[in-house]
């Protein structure tokens, strides 16, 4: 299985919610990076994923997006073949 990081915040609902749906996919381990209240962490995410929102989700080298960009994939039925490539 690819490896799986987030960039996330506690307090975001969308992150719990992409964090939930990769674990229903059988992902059991996340790399799992808290930018909330770390502003160089912040800015690494900006500048890696050039979007300032979160939760900021890579499956591999793949920079997936955001949790809709996530659940459109999982929609489309792509999601398993990222996960397990």
């Amino acid at each position: 299985m690819n490896k799986v990081r987030i960039y996330r915040t506690r307090s975001c609902p969308y992150c719990r919610r992409a964090e939930t749906l990769l674990k229903k996919h059988g992902v059991k381990k996340m790399e799992i990076i808290d930018v909330g209240v770390n502003r160089k962490l912040w800015a690494a995410m900006e500048k890696e994923t050039r979007r300032n929102t979160v939760p900021q989700i890579f499956i591999g080298n793949v920079h997936v997006g955001g949790f809709d960009d996530l659940a459109a994939l999982d929609k489309k039925g792509k999601l398993e073949s990222l996960l397990n490539k």
